[in-house]
């Protein structure tokens, strides 16, 4: 690989969650002397344990990783916060004379690292706050559908459930009166080393995934999922923010509302996951330089396949 490294190359490891990139990337990052940076959007938070599949210390197997458990979860934390972040690690990993490896499911935090976004507003937490109310009580496609009204490009580029992007919009629509669709036209330039990012996606077989993603959320439950968001209710995080918004912490703060049943909670954490791991494999098919690589990253064909690759 001594050629890959003198092109300075930036590796990504991607795919839907439950698909094995942590452990790819690891064995990636040990191959090629590198440090991974996280790039998952729920991750990033101290506290929120359970659901998220931070990597263990016996999992990172004495690799450096970066933007992990960093960010307070009251904190409404944005892909460009992120992007900033991992521009700097990416410039002191490489400072050190080693390989930065992305590692993570959140596609829109890396297409903002190398497509810098315009800079925003900055976050009015009661807009936030009213906002998620009306996503709770009406769903994402009620927000979606507000948008369509006040930003109809903006809507188009966005998926109905992708409550996060859409929200955003709205905040800059509410916050400026422009549209944020007028304004992503005037990002900044996109940093030196976005063109020697290397983006490879995993791909497992459909079922086999669903059947690791239903599992997992089992698990997380029999962990303790529900006493970790009672511990962070009482440690005043609000349900309303993206942290205790993600997927099964979402559902769980409605059990505890008394809005559905633990076994409702359970089900339909199971569900959101399945949807978003297909949301991830669509986002992914639209970006135009990722390497698919077919199967789970802890199965050793899969990583056989990269070396091949990379060789």
């Amino acid at each position: 690989m001594t050629d890959t490294l003198q092109q300075g190359a930036i590796y990504a490891i991607s795919g839907p969650t439950a698909s094995g990139k942590t452990a790819l990337g690891v064995e990636l990052a040990l191959r090629v002397d590198g440090e991974v940076i996280n790039f998952d959007s729920v991750q990033i938070y101290k506290g929120i344990e359970i659901a998220t599949a931070k990597p263990s210390a016996e999992e990172m197997r004495g690799v450096p990783h970066h933007l992990i458990g960093y960010v307070d979860p009251n904190v409404n934390y944005t892909a460009a916060d992120w992007a900033r972040d991992a521009g700097e690690k990416i410039a002191e990993i490489e400072a050190r004379g080693r390989v930065p490896v992305l590692v993570g499911g959140t596609g829109f935090y890396l297409r903002t690292l190398r497509q810098p976004l315009f800079e925003g507003p900055p976050t009015d937490e009661k807009l936030r706050e009213r906002l998620s109310t009306i996503r709770d009580r009406r769903g994402a496609e009620h927000l979606h559908a507000m948008l369509t009204r006040l930003d109809q490009n903006a809507a188009v580029a966005i998926p109905p459930r992708d409550h996060v992007r859409t929200m955003r919009a709205l905040e800059v629509y509410f916050q400026t009166g422009e549209r944020i669709s007028d304004q992503q036209p005037l990002r900044a330039e996109p940093p030196e080393f976005a063109s020697r990012v290397r983006l490879f996606v995993l791909n497992p077989p459909r079922a086999t995934l669903y059947e690791r993603i239903n599992a997992r959320t089992e698990a997380h439950f029999a962990a303790g999922l529900v006493d970790e968001v009672k511990h962070l209710r009482a440690a005043h995080v609000k349900d309303t923010t993206n942290a205790l918004g993600a997927h099964a912490y979402r559902r769980v703060c409605e059990y505890l509302r008394g809005e559905r049943t633990l076994e409702s909670a359970i089900e339909r954490s199971k569900q959101d996951v399945r949807n978003y791991a297909k949301r991830q494999l669509t986002w992914f098919r639209r970006e135009s330089d990722a390497v698919w690589l077919d199967g789970f990253g802890d199965e050793p064909s899969t990583a056989s396949y990269l070396w091949k690759i990379l060789d």
